[in-house]
């Protein structure tokens, strides 16, 4: 019998998991499924261009995982049972549920906005955490009329993207952003006199120290008590995991990340991989790893070829992961590339402008290519299983 590998998502981590663990493990061993809702690749990193009107190439996953042995389930995860090692999902484009059995599994599930419970935010805050929100806010940006009120609540890598680029896109639109303490008080001096000239040159208004504590229709309120005009009210203060997990027995902690050990394996169901936002890492400097593709790539990465390692009886490798740089773009034409300490403090050194503008472009391409090219470069090394796929199938090695 094969091995049973399942991957919920399809995002950076659970794509690039699943073509690495099918580039890893000999497919007559092992069937290999990945879960998700959608039928293409969604560059999260790039919903803020959707927003504007611009086009995003199409992935598809059929094409990306064409001869690869991987098995694309388009589908929603509605429950997971780690216990019985069983997921239960429903179609797609119905209502249909199914149990899906594993052996082991790869959570990659990600993460959505996080209303923070503000509110109103719910109701009427607008996201870029996935596709659909980000083309429910490009039908609204593209209807609001001439000095109409947009206004970004969050000043961090989201926020800052969100706001940069409707401001070059929509000139005509008033932009404002909401930032807890001031703007960009985590980059080095260098990158924080950047953005505030960027900033003015577009025309966006900044308030900070500013804790938004309401959102109606048209206003954002304040814990000082202002009311600032919004036509559109863009929610981007953090992120929250998939809350599917909540109902599982597995090990959480902070926000209901998985706790995960080195390898990325859950640390209270070693059957069980989380990896990307839904994850518990830690990383350089005793610091839990931020919910980013730049720290979810490498840890799909390692969380792939330790399955493959503990499967085939060989030395489980261990991937460092650390930070260089913190990407950002600024519109089209602009960006700032702010590099880091292994665990992700500001240096002074920092590229800015249309050259940061390309790096950053660099960034994103590779990142994309990775995922569409799952298994393209990587030194074939497909090992067969040696390890028994259940009790039952120990027992009977045991007694030959």
């Amino acid at each position: 019998m094969q091995h049973r590998i399942v991957v919920l998502g399809a995002g950076y981590t659970g794509a690039v998991a699943a073509g690495r663990l099918a580039k890893r493990l000999h497919r007559d061993d092992v069937s290999i499924t990945l879960v998700n809702s959608e039928p293409d690749f969604v560059e999260r990193v790039r919903l803020h261009q959707l927003v504007t009107g611009q086009d995003l190439r199409p992935r598809p996953f059929d094409e990306m995982f064409a001869r690869t042995g991987v098995e694309l389930k388009l589908a929603r995860v509605t429950a997971v049972d780690v216990d019985r090692k069983t997921v239960t999902v429903t179609a797609a484009d119905g209502p249909e549920r199914e149990e899906v059995g594993y052996d082991t599994l790869v959570y990659a599930l990600g993460s959505g906005w996080d209303d923070g419970g503000v509110p109103g935010a719910t109701e009427h805050a607008y996201d870029v955490s996935g596709r659909p929100g980000a083309l429910r806010l490009r039908d609204r940006l593209a209807a609001l009329g001439e000095g109409r009120p947009v206004v970004v609540v969050g000043g961090g890598l989201t926020g800052l993207e969100a706001a940069t680029e409707i401001a070059e896109a929509r000139p005509d639109l008033s932009v404002a952003l909401a930032v807890l303490g001031t703007l960009g008080d985590w980059l080095s001096h260098k990158g924080q006199a950047h953005l505030r000239k960027v900033v003015d040159r577009l025309g966006i208004t900044v308030h900070e120290h500013t804790v938004v504590t309401r959102v109606d229709a048209d206003t954002v309120t304040t814990a000082d008590g202002r009311a600032i005009a919004a036509d559109v009210t863009l929610w981007t203060t953090g992120f929250a995991v998939h809350p599917v997990v909540r109902a599982t027995t597995l090990e959480a902690a902070d926000r209901d990340r998985i706790v995960v050990d080195t390898t990325m394996r859950s640390v209270s169901h070693h059957d069980v991989y989380a990896v990307g936002d839904a994850a518990m890492a830690i990383g350089p400097g005793g610091k839990p790893l931020r919910m980013s593709c730049a720290s979810g790539v490498p840890m799909a990465w390692q969380a792939a070829d330790a399955i493959a390692a503990r499967l085939t009886g060989v030395e489980v490798p261990k991937i460092s992961i650390r930070y260089f740089q913190q990407c950002i773009s600024l519109g089209r034409r602009g960006g700032l590339i702010q590099f880091v300490t292994a665990d992700d403090r500001a240096v002074e050194r920092a590229l800015t402008g249309r050259l940061a503008a390309v790096y950053k472009e660099l960034i994103c391409r590779g990142a994309a290519w990775g995922v569409a090219h799952p298994t393209t470069g990587m030194p074939s090394r497909r090992r067969r299983i040696t390890q028994p796929r259940t009790p039952i199938d120990a027992a009977a090695r045991a007694a030959t």
